[in-house]
């Protein structure tokens, strides 16, 4: 009986959960981008390291910040706003979490893991539920689990989760990781820097949010060097203190509405987007045929995104980590690739699964073909796995309306601009639950864009 009641409470909160899209209207307007999603929510972690507060200013009013928000409190950290995106985190009374408290979110954020370093030198205790996330492909705790046991770490498996606890303090460690992977390079860096001696990790990840963490760590007292062949050098220290930072602006946004410009033949001026962080972005958007000016005022600057008319051009294109095309941008430009002549080819490289939105779109009018081969680019690790990591766009394609429903934050996002470009009314079904994870104020930005939308 309650199984029943809790799907039928799923099924209400999907009706309610919709965003109604009359498409076939440019949009033209501004908007403007806050804090990176990437790098807010992990700074907000780092704030359990200080023994004094941390201030984190621009920081976007999104789902992801609330379940951090609700994560630090659970554990005693007193979590105070201020105006224009102003957090305040004093860390002073830091204590153990319930079990239950931890779980309220675990089904929401893959953030939870990310808590065990610093816990574990504030504590000597963490736990780990079962974590949630985007189904984009498999994101293994592996490389988490077997790092944190490098450091010192002892890892308890329990029916419950996984606790954890460091008997000694934690100590510096050389490390590797098989791929350069964000999440494991950001465990790494928030462990290393309170553990005893020096940390050595290869094969990092160095996209500008784990740059802008490593500011981050450095305002608070961390010793850290980047060398230039991906490799970091953490050398730990005994106290760290609070910080004062504003973080980099959120280039997967900001690109987001960029290609939405394209794609429904619109111009947006997105304010507070960074060039120098979205260079291999604006690259291919010159290379597709659309059109861009930085406008770099220190104060009110950003990017003004458009279509300038004529024909879209096919590319090639793989995605790679950072310095190359960031995954997140490959679901808005494949949008955009719809209404390119001729074929375009894009070869995924990061996550396995990151084509299932495809299906949404071919149902649209799309004409995209997805393979198991390497397409247009080197040989990846997926090339042998058989997994549906190539696709084949050919364009022009005249998109229809259809009820869309949203499978992950970044999909989603794409479902709507294919929305806007599309003739008719489509049903957008996610919104809330995916969107708001990373888009600030969607809707009103929407409307300021003249977006024809609205909630039933």
């Amino acid at each position: 009986m309650l199984a029943l009641s809790d799907t039928c409470l799923k099924e209400r909160v999907l009706k309610e959960d919709v965003l109604v899209v009359h498409g076939g209207t440019p949009l033209r307007g501004e908007i403007r981008v806050r804090g990176a999603k990437n790098l807010v929510s992990k700074a907000m972690v780092a704030a359990v390291l200080g023994e004094t507060a941390s201030t984190l200013y621009d920081v976007p009013a999104i789902s992801d910040v609330e379940i951090v928000t609700g994560l630090l409190e659970a554990h005693g950290v007193r979590v105070s706003t201020g105006p224009e995106g102003e957090l305040v985190m004093d860390p002073a009374n830091v204590t153990r979490a319930a079990v239950d408290e931890i779980n309220v979110h675990a089904g929401s954020s893959r953030i939870p893991i990310l808590f065990c370093g610093p816990l574990l030198h504030r504590l000597g205790h963490a736990f780990i539920p079962d974590l949630g996330g985007c189904k984009i492909g498999d994101r293994p705790i592996d490389f988490h689990i077997q790092a944190l046991r490098e450091f010192g770490a002892v890892v308890d498996k329990r029916p419950d989760g996984l606790h954890l606890s460091a008997p000694q303090r934690l100590r510096g460690i050389k490390y590797e990781l098989e791929y350069p992977s964000v999440g494991s390079t950001e465990q790494v860096l928030l462990t290393a820097v309170l553990a005893d001696g020096v940390t050595e990790l290869r094969n990092a990840a160095v996209e500008p949010e784990i740059i802008d963490l490593i500011c981050v760590l450095q305002k608070m007292g961390a010793i850290i060097k980047v060398h230039t062949d991906r490799v970091i050098e953490i050398q730990g220290v005994d106290r760290l203190t609070g910080y004062s930072h504003r973080p980099i602006p959120d280039r997967i946004e900001a690109a987001s509405w960029g290609a939405a410009a394209l794609a429904t033949h619109g111009e947006i001026f997105v304010r507070g987007a960074k060039q120098a962080d979205m260079m291999t972005f604006l690259n291919v958007y010159r290379s597709v045929g659309g059109a861009f000016s930085v406008d770099d005022s220190p104060v009110g600057g950003g990017i003004r995104f458009w279509h300038p008319g004529g024909e879209l051009q096919p590319v090639a294109l793989e995605t790679d980590v950072h310095p190359g095309l960031m995954t997140d941008w490959q679901q808005p430009l494949v949008v955009a690739l719809t209404q390119a002549r001729g074929l375009s080819i894009v070869h995924e490289t990061v996550y396995e699964r990151r084509f299932g939105y495809t299906t949404e779109l071919n149902q649209m009018g799309a004409n995209i073909q997805l393979y198991s081969e390497c397409l247009g680019g080197t040989p990846c690790r997926w090339g042998r796995r058989n997994f549906l990591h190539s696709a084949v766009i050919a364009g022009p394609s005249k998109l229809h309306a259809a009820d869309l429903q949203i499978p992950d934050l970044r999909a989603g996002f794409s479902h709507l601009i294919a929305a806007l470009a599309a003739e008719g009314t489509s049903r957008v079904y996610g919104v809330d639950r995916y969107i708001s994870r990373g888009y600030e104020n969607f809707d009103g930005k929407l409307e300021a864009l003249g977006a024809r939308t609205e909630r039933p």
